[in-house]
């Protein structure tokens, strides 16, 4: 497990970074490419026989510049911790904000680095930073070349000829494509949550659910029906899921994640749990009847448990 250290701690020393080979990006989802240009960074490391370190940023920039359209796919907290469990020595988190933003190109990268400046840096090709993102690749090979810095900008992971990239991941989700977005991921998506009081209507029903409120923030996903593994206390149990508010109970439902745990009783109100998303079963939909209710929850619980 790589050590996370916070710019902004008062311990904090530049050094760490001082002729170290970096990955320098936001890095949600820590997917398939920013793991490829990480490891990019841990090969010139090993090479040079120089620290490995990534740099992040510990909010995400479009949380002030996008909030309105932005659907990240981990909290910042998780996103950090993932990247402490790649095969680098140091995880470097700096604080961002609209001013640090605001700065010029290279106002920008002089208050990331200070007087340290690693031997090489690895981003992706797209890297833009400063003001209005004027700073490009170009702009920090200029940079880099002042001090000594090799700047390596690399073309985007591909898979089926597209680039595998933070957006086009979340436009899977919102689609309910969780396989091929766990495929770009190398990993399910995955929620977390805390389980709160429900409508009830489930458990008259003969099918209880652990009900979870997700900020709209964090719920990629798009509204529907799945089959999920749910993660509680350690353990993982076949799981039959709602997103979305379901039709029938539109007048009185409030959460927008409810969770049927397959063979599992046990009073989790109060608890975290997690919801790993594995397949799309059907739409959410209204029904004309409890009967016909009951019937498709009871087929959709069947796949689960036949498929999972």
């Amino acid at each position: 497990m790589a050590a996370v250290i916070f710019r902004n701690d008062p311990a904090f020393e530049d050094a760490i970074l001082d002729r170290a080979s970096v990955a320098f990006g936001v890095f949600d989802g820590v997917h398939e490419g920013h793991r490829f240009i990480i490891g990019e960074a841990v090969n010139t490391a090993r090479e040079e026989e120089v620290p490995s370190a990534v740099i992040t940023f510990d909010i995400d920039p479009d949380e002030i510049f996008a909030a309105d359209r932005l659907k990240k796919l981990m909290t910042n907290e998780t996103r950090i911790a993932k990247l402490a469990e790649i095969d680098v020595d140091a995880v470097v988190v700096l604080p961002f904000s609209r001013e640090f933003a605001a700065q010029s190109p290279e106002d920008f990268l002089n208050a990331c680095f200070g007087s340290a400046v690693p031997s090489h840096i690895h981003i992706g090709s797209d890297f833009h930073f400063g003001r209005k993102a004027a700073g490009n690749v170009e702009s920090l090979r200029a940079w880099g070349a002042k001090r000594g810095m090799t700047v390596h900008g690399h073309e985007l992971v591909a898979e089926g000829g597209v680039p595998v990239t933070a957006t086009r991941i979340r436009g899977l989700l919102s689609e309910g494509k969780a396989r091929e977005a766990a495929s770009l991921l190398g990993r399910p998506y995955t929620l977390a949550g805390t389980v709160r009081p429900g409508r009830g209507e489930g458990r008259d029903f003969g099918f209880a659910t652990a009900n979870l409120e997700v900020p709209p923030l964090l719920l990629a996903i798009g509204e529907g029906v799945y089959a999920c593994y749910a993660v509680v206390e350690g353990e993982r149990y076949r799981a039959a899921v709602n997103v979305g508010i379901p039709a029938t109970f539109a007048d009185t439902a409030n959460q927008n994640i409810e969770v049927h745990i397959l063979d599992f009783d046990k009073d989790i109100y109060g608890q975290a749990i997690e919801v790993e998303f594995v397949e799309w079963l059907r739409a959410m939909r209204a029904f004309d009847s409890a009967d016909e209710l009951i019937a498709t929850v009871q087929a959709n619980i069947a796949w689960v448990r036949e498929n999972l």
